[in-house]
């Protein structure tokens, strides 16, 4: 897909309306988090459990494990697929079923159980059957807009500081983001979270770490608002992203304009 359609595309499903396909694939990307918290040694920062995006197949994938096998979860037709070892359509199915699965794959290629790894962090447990939406196609969007504009801004900030992370989803909080490192303990997140516990639709964000003591926050871009409660950042909701002409350019300029104030906020702070 062009990028060009892939941001007028964005508008194919109104914001809201893609939560419960966010809740069914964040329940599934959990047996992606398993996996490696079973089989591989583990990293400082997690790191080990985190995803990348697939362009090709819409899909986050989890890192190569021994016998070059990746799992990976196809974002717009539900589907957990193992290279080289097939795969399984969640519609109707419940997640028991993709545990047996995964653990099945994982044992058939010389690995641990993806099922015997705890997650450090509770997920609503999952009662009914997973089912195929629409919606699913169209969460797959927000991450591969955020996939490229977030790739393009990693570019741009190379030189600052550490420089940024890899591009990764992360299991827990489902977002997919970089880490600009800059000095003396500073660091700013830039992301895409499909919608959490504060916004349950698709939002940008530039967090700054350590959270500022600043008496007064910097004016954003049109499309961003700050954001102070649980946690500090500047924010572009998907029904703020949908109305600009060109999305992209949008987005971009307020990425760009709160990492730059976000700089700014960390120095004074």
């Amino acid at each position: 897909m062009e990028i060009g359609e892939l941001w007028v595309r964005l508008g194919d499903a109104e914001p809201n309306s893609l939560v419960e396909a966010r809740l069914q694939a964040y329940q599934a990307v959990q047996w992606l988090a398993r996996a490696p918290r079973a089989n591989l040694a583990p990293a400082s920062d997690d790191s080990h459990t985190s995803l990348s995006w697939d362009e090709s197949g819409g899909a986050l994938v989890t890192a190569e494990f021994p016998g070059k096998i990746k799992f990976g979860l196809r974002l717009p037709s539900l589907i957990l697929f193992a290279t080289g070892h097939g795969e399984l359509e969640l519609d109707g199915k419940r997640d028991a079923r993709a545990g047996a699965w995964i653990d099945g794959v994982a044992k058939a290629a010389g690995l641990k159980p993806p099922s015997g790894a705890k997650l450090p962090y509770e997920i609503p447990a999952r009662q009914g059957l997973y089912e195929r939406q629409l919606q699913q196609q169209a969460l797959g969007y927000w991450y591969e807009a955020a996939v490229d504009i977030i790739e393009e801004i990693r570019d741009k900030v190379a030189s600052i500081g550490a420089g940024p992370s890899p591009l990764r989803c992360w299991p827990h909080h489902f977002d997919i983001a970089t880490l600009l490192t800059l000095k003396a303990g500073r660091s700013i997140n830039i992301g895409m979270s499909p919608g959490d516990d504060h916004y349950d639709q698709p939002y940008f964000y530039v967090s700054p770490w350590p959270r500022p003591t600043v008496a007064a926050l910097p004016t954003l871009p049109g499309i961003g608002h700050w954001h102070t409660d649980g946690f500090l950042g500047a924010v572009a909701t998907a029904d703020k992203v949908l109305p600009p002409v060109n999305r992209r350019s949008a987005v971009r300029g307020f990425l760009l304009t709160a990492i730059a104030l976000s700089g700014e906020l960390l120095s004074a702070s």
